[in-house]
């Protein structure tokens, strides 16, 4: 269930009311479910994927990719396995940590596990979003936001992509208020 805390330390639990709050920053978010086969959760509980496996759990999202193709203009996805001993995890929580833009929308589907967004508002004020299994957050070009994991270190998500140098982050020299 997603959770919302305003910098202020108000806490929104209801995603119709977080879908209210992140509005005013053109930010979408809402429950998206995901295939329920044993096969795909299967995968969904493993650390480790291989090429085929990863490639099985988006065919399984395929009817998702076409959605996101329709509303966003995504032209492809990837998915994301990021656990403990994932070689990539220490270099991504040392950067995106980072008040960050993008030149293109930030799509992502949390298939398991769980991840925080961080979001400034014109006025300058700082909010923090908890994502898990089955929501998803589109962030419009050029906002800036932070991300990271939770402590579990546990993330498998379908990023979504419109171009490849739209998801390369412009960092920003913000000093964050609101502290994990």
């Amino acid at each position: 269930m997603a959770v919302l805390q305003l910098d202020d330390g108000t806490i929104y639990r209801e995603i119709g009311a977080i879908a209210n709050k992140l509005a005013g920053l053109n930010i979408q978010i809402d429950r998206l479910a995901i295939d329920k086969t044993p096969a795909v959760q299967k995968l969904l509980v493993q650390d480790l994927l291989n090429v085929t496996e990863k490639q099985q759990i988006l065919a399984a999202l395929k009817s998702e990719f076409e959605m996101f193709k329709f509303t966003g203009g995504c032209q492809w996805c990837d998915l994301k396995v990021l656990h403990p001993g994932s070689p990539q995890i220490y270099g991504l929580m040392t950067q995106s940590y980072r008040t960050h833009t993008h030149a293109d929308a930030e799509v992502i589907h949390v298939l398991a596990g769980e991840c925080v967004f961080g979001f400034v508002y014109p006025n300058g004020s700082e909010v923090e979003l908890l994502l898990e299994s089955q929501e998803y957050i589109q962030v419009p070009p050029n906002t800036e936001h932070w991300f990271y994991l939770t402590a579990s270190l546990y993330l498998k998500a379908v990023q979504y992509y419109t171009t490849a140098q739209g998801w390369v982050p412009q960092y920003t020299k913000r000093q964050l208020k609101i502290k994990n």
